[in-house]
C-alpha cells in the first residue's frame, strides 16, 4: 500500500474512498474537561487503556478528546536514549507532567492550545488496516479545518518531531501528528493537534529534549529543525482549541450519524489507577 505524499489531501472524495472504518458505528463522543494544573498525564493514556479494554468487550466505540495544560509526553524509543531519565526528570523538576506513552511515536509536549482526540474501535476478527484508519483520522482532523482553510495535507514533514508518514500539514508545516496503540480485540488511533501557540517553540522544547536525552548520542532519535511546526492559530486563523474541538464533533458527528454525545463514560477510578501504575512500571 502506497504511503500518502505531502500532495495528498485528507479531505478528498479519492481518499475518502479508501476509507475502511464503520461509519454506521454508534460511536460515544466524549470530551474530558480540560485537566488540573499538576494532574498526571499518564492518567489519561491509561483511562484509554481501560476504556479500549471494555470496546474489546463490547462496549460502544469512543471518540475521546482531551487536554493537558502542562505536560510532556515521550515515546517508547525516546524512553532508551542513554541520558531519558535524567532528561525526563528535568523536566519533572520544572512543574511540567512527564510520561512515556504505550502507543507509538515520539515525544510531544502539551499544553491547553493543544487538542489530542482518540478513536477506541473494536477490532474483533484482529484484521484492521491501520494505513486506512489513519488516513481516516487525518481526513476528520483536515474535515474540521474546513471553516478556516482547506490547505490541509498529510506526508511526512522531514525535521518535525513525532515523525511519521501521516503528519498532517498546511504549506509544509505540520500541526498534527497520528499513532496507534493495539490490544488483543480492540485498539486506538489517536492525534495530537496543535491549535493555539508558537509551534516552533514546542519544536525547541523537543529539541532541548533529545540534547539532553542523547547525550552526545548522533542517532536514535528525531532530527529536530526550527521551522517545521505550527499551530493553526498561525496557519489558518483558527481562534481557539475551543473553536477547533468545536468544529472536531461537528465533523465526527457527520461522519459518524449515530453518534452520541448525552451519556457519561465513566471507568471505575481504581482501575485507571491500578493501569496507570502499571503502564508506569513497564514504560517508565
Amino acid at each position: 500500500m502506497s504511503v500518502p505524499s505531502n500532495s495528498d489531501q485528507p479531505g478528498s472524495p479519492g481518499a475518502k474512498q479508501q476509507m475502511q472504518l464503520d461509519h454506521s458505528l454508534r460511536l460515544q463522543i466524549w470530551e474530558t474537561p480540560l485537566l488540573r494544573h499538576g494532574s498526571s498525564v499518564l492518567e489519561a493514556f491509561a483511562w484509554e487503556e481501560v476504556m479500549c479494554r471494555r470496546v474489546g468487550e463490547g462496549q460502544l466505540p469512543v471518540a475521546h478528546i482531551w487536554r493537558h495544560p502542562d505536560a510532556f509526553v515521550a515515546g517508547l524509543r525516546d524512553r532508551r536514549l542513554p541520558q531519558a531519565v535524567e532528561a525526563m526528570e528535568r523536566i519533572r523538576s520544572q512543574g511540567t507532567a512527564v510520561c512515556v506513552r504505550p502507543s507509538g511515536g515520539a515525544a510531544v509536549p502539551l499544553n491547553p492550545g493543544v487538542v489530542n482526540v482518540s478513536l477506541i474501535l473494536p477490532n474483533p476478527g484482529r484484521a484492521i488496516n491501520i494505513h486506512d484508519d489513519f488516513r481516516e483520522m487525518a481526513s476528520l482532523i483536515a474535515e474540521s479545518l474546513t471553516p478556516w482553510s482547506s490547505q490541509a495535507r498529510t506526508g511526512e514533514i522531514e525535521g518535525a518531531f513525532c515523525p511519521g508518514d501521516y503528519d498532517v500539514s498546511v504549506g509544509g508545516l505540520k500541526f498534527c501528528g497520528i499513532a496507534q496503540r493495539r490490544q488483543a480485540k480492540a485498539y486506538i488511533i489517536t492525534a495530537f493537534i496543535i491549535v493555539e501557540g508558537q509551534g516552533d517553540q514546542l519544536a525547541a522544547d523537543v529539541r532541548k529534549f533529545y540534547q539532553d536525552a542523547a547525550d552526545g548520542a548522533s542517532e536514535g532519535y528525531p532530527d529536530v529543525r526550527p521551522g517545521t511546526m505550527a499551530s493553526l492559530q498561525e496557519l489558518a486563523g483558527v481562534p481557539s482549541a475551543a473553536a477547533y474541538t468545536a468544529s472536531l464533533v461537528r465533523t465526527l458527528r457527520q461522519r459518524f450519524p449515530l453518534a452520541q454525545t448525552s451519556r457519561v463514560l465513566s471507568v471505575d477510578r481504581e482501575a485507571v489507577r491500578r493501569t496507570a501504575e502499571q503502564m508506569k512500571l513497564r514504560y517508565d
